[in-house]
C-alpha cells in the first residue's frame, strides 16, 4: 500500500505545513511497496535499454520513465512516445522540439535514445536521477489526490529548471511556461491573469505575462524565479489567489479579500 501524504490544511498555511514535513513524508512515501517495487525494477534493468523501441516495449520501465516527468497519462500512447524518443532533440523538426509541452523535450533529452544520440541509460548518475524525479513526481501526484494546487506548487521548481535548461532565450522560456499546462496555471494565477487569456494571440499572451511579472515581481526574467525567495513568493501568491477564488464563490468576497491582503505580509 502506498503512503498517502498528509496535508491537513489548504492554501498557503497548508503549503507551509507541507514544507516543514516534506522530507519525512517523502522518505516514508519512497519506502512504500509500490514505489520500491517500481524503482528496484528500473534500477536493475534500465542500463540494458539502448533504443526507444526497447523502452516502450517494457511497460514497467516506461512507467517510471514517464512518471519521472509527469507524463503518466501517456503510458498507453506507445507509438507517440516511441516517436518522441526516437526523433531525439538535435533536429529542429524533431517532435519533442515542436511540441508546446516541453516536458516531452526534457524527457527525450534525459534518455538520449534518438538517432545519432548516445544513450544515457548506462551513465553512472542517470538511474539515480530518474528515480529521484520519479519519487518526487509520484509524491506530488499523491498530494494532488487531495489538493491539486499543492501538487502544482511542488512541481514548480523542477519544471522551471527543465525549461531553463532546455531554452537559451528568455522569450523561449516564457513560451515554454505558457505551453506547460501545470506551470502555466501557477504563473497565470499568481500574476492575476484570466484563463481566457489563452484565447488571444500568442505574442500578446507573452507580452501580458512579462508585463504582469514586471509589475508584481519586479522582473520578467524566468531564471530569476529559481531564486528560493522569489519562487516562494510566486507559490505563495498562486496559493493565496487560488484559495481566494474558491472562497469567493462559497463565502463571499470578504474572506477572499482577507486572504489576498496576506500576500503583502508572508505567514511565519
Amino acid at each position: 500500500m502506498t503512503f498517502q501524504p498528509v496535508v491537513p490544511l489548504t492554501g498557503y498555511v497548508g503549503w507551509r505545513f507541507l514544507q516543514r514535513t516534506l522530507e519525512s513524508q517523502q522518505d516514508t512515501f519512497n519506502q512504500s511497496q509500490p514505489i520500491v517495487r517500481d524503482t528496484t525494477y528500473f534500477r536493475e534493468n534500465i542500463a540494458n535499454i539502448t533504443t526507444a523501441e526497447e523502452l516502450v516495449a517494457d511497460r514497467r520501465l516506461l512507467t517510471v520513465a514517464l512518471g519521472a516527468f509527469g507524463l503518466d497519462d501517456d503510458i498507453n500512447n506507445k507509438y507517440f512516445i516511441e516517436k518522441v524518443l526516437s526523433d531525439g532533440t538535435v533536429d529542429d523538426d524533431a517532435l519533442a522540439n515542436r511540441l508546446s509541452d516541453k516536458r516531452y523535450l526534457a524527457f527525450t533529452s534525459a534518455f538520449g535514445l534518438g538517432q545519432g544520440d548516445i544513450p544515457r541509460t548506462g551513465l553512472p548518475l542517470f538511474t539515480d536521477d530518474i528515480i529521484a524525479r520519479f519519487e518526487k513526481q509520484q509524491f506530488a501526484q499523491a498530494v494532488g489526490d487531495s489538493n491539486q494546487d499543492m501538487r502544482l506548487a511542488l512541481n514548480t521548481n523542477d519544471t522551471l529548471s527543465d525549461i531553463i535548461d532546455d531554452n537559451q532565450t528568455d522569450t523561449g522560456r516564457w513560451f515554454s511556461i505558457m505551453g506547460n499546462a501545470p506551470l502555466r496555471a501557477v504563473f497565470e494565477n499568481a500574476l492575476g491573469l484570466p484563463s481566457s487569456i489563452g484565447a488571444i494571440d500568442i505574442d500578446q499572451q507573452l507580452e501580458a505575462f512579462r508585463d504582469r511579472s514586471n509589475a508584481i515581481f519586479g522582473t520578467d526574467q524566468v531564471s530569476d524565479f529559481l531564486d528560493p525567495e522569489m519562487q516562494e513568493d510566486l507559490i505563495r501568491l498562486f496559493l493565496v489567489r487560488s484559495e481566494a477564488s474558491q472562497l469567493t464563490g462559497a463565502s463571499g468576497g470578504s474572506i477572499a479579500l482577507t486572504l489576498l491582503q496576506s500576500v503583502a505580509s508572508p505567514l511565519s
